[in-house]
């Protein structure tokens, strides 16, 4: 072989290699359709508005007691209608391998003197490394995230359940969807949400308003926006919902616009860095609904969950390229109807939510070497 015919060979040799290499690095899963145990008490979950793992590799989910139907909750019915099933508690704790943990939440009874309102329509769920429980809603007045203490204690409040006040106010929120801890500056990020457009930044422990913005780290406003439209200049404000807020490792910081099927990214002082668009043709509610950071040292990908196609997609953290996806709609294991929320564990498993009529969790276990 030519000198130059023989080197071109090697190129393309090592070129494929290398591409080989890092195709085997993309996660795969499957879905272990038995996970989680049968709940115990004959009860039964409602839509689930959101889980995340916690530092011992525990996964909490929030769930939506008051979206059972009647023919679901049949046992709770006076009288009752049926053997199965009564509502679980709202918050519940499980293990790796699925066993009920913890459970607790709801409205505190006026003999317990807790003070605080629980929310109308839970949404999200965050567990700091620190041994905290933060929760938040999306209903009329569900203006406030709650933190408690792993066996559900009530230790503070931010916002009130009351009016909001806009997206520019400084002490109560609008309908939040997520939230995310940096434990290292002990603040916790709020993605602000169903009624406000933003992301606003609070002291962990004390509540104290740190800072906020809107789309492109530009002040947000609340007029009226026009439906999305695929084929229109994009929009400078962040769409209702704003879904999740994630960070990263490096300092980044990942927000969900899934009205917009778009991933702004930006550092924690809001500066705007760059952005991703998703299924850009998707209309009803969006494609991009929630967000994990991969669990390897880099941080090398991003999984991304999309309520409206049933998928989730992974992510290069990098340039945000797809390079990977699974699930599609449908009932069955390994499949989804609304995948509203999901975590990752730190073996790389993932652990997905559904709402509307989906009410169920689902766990895909990692099988392949992407975490070595």
């Amino acid at each position: 072989m030519a000198p130059r015919l023989r080197t071109f060979a090697l190129a393309a040799t090592l070129t494929l290699a290398a591409f080989s290499a890092r195709a085997a690095d993309i996660p795969r899963f499957e879905v272990e359709a038995s996970w989680p145990k049968p709940l115990p008490n004959n009860w039964i979950l409602g839509q689930v508005g959101g889980i995340t793992t916690d530092k011992d590799g525990h996964i909490w989910l929030i769930h939506r007691p008051r979206s059972l139907t009647d023919d679901e909750k049949g046992a709770a019915l006076n009288p009752p209608r049926s053997k199965c099933c009564v509502s679980a508690p709202p918050v519940l704790e499980f293990d790796a391998e699925g066993n009920l943990l913890r459970s607790w939440g709801g409205q505190p009874s006026k003999e317990s003197g807790e003070g605080y309102e629980w929310v109308g329509r839970e949404h999200g769920i965050e567990v700091s490394d620190d041994g905290f429980v933060w929760i938040g809603g999306n209903e009329a007045n569900d203006n406030a995230i709650l933190k408690f203490t792993l066996d559900g204690k009530f230790v503070m409040q931010i916002g009130k359940i009351a009016p909001s006040k806009g997206s520019n106010d400084t002490t109560q929120l609008g309908k939040p969807a997520e939230t995310a801890i940096d434990k290292d500056a002990d603040e916790i990020y709020v993605a602000d949400g169903y009624g406000n457009r933003r992301v606003i930044v609070f002291d962990a422990t004390t509540g104290a308003y740190k800072r906020h913005w809107g789309a492109y780290g530009n002040k947000p406003n609340d007029d009226k926006q026009a439906a999305y439209d695929p084929n229109a200049p994009v929009s400078q404000q962040f769409g209702n919902p704003v879904h999740c807020v994630k960070l990263a490792s490096d300092g980044l910081v990942y927000v969900c616009d899934r009205i917009n099927n778009r991933v702004q990214v930006f550092k924690k002082d809001g500066t705007f860095v760059k952005e991703w668009f998703y299924e850009k043709a998707t209309l009803g509610n969006g494609a991009v609904w929630d967000l994990a950071v991969w669990p390897d040292p880099k941080q090398s990908w991003l999984l991304t969950a999309d309520g409206e196609n049933n998928e989730i997609r992974i992510i290069n953290r990098d340039d945000g390229k797809v390079v990977g996806s699974f699930g599609r709609s449908g009932r069955n294991a390994g499949q989804f109807h609304w995948v509203h929320a999901m975590a990752v564990d730190a073996k790389g498993n993932v652990y997905t939510a559904e709402v509307d009529t989906g009410k169920r969790i689902q766990k895909f276990k990692l099988v392949s070497d992407a975490l070595k």
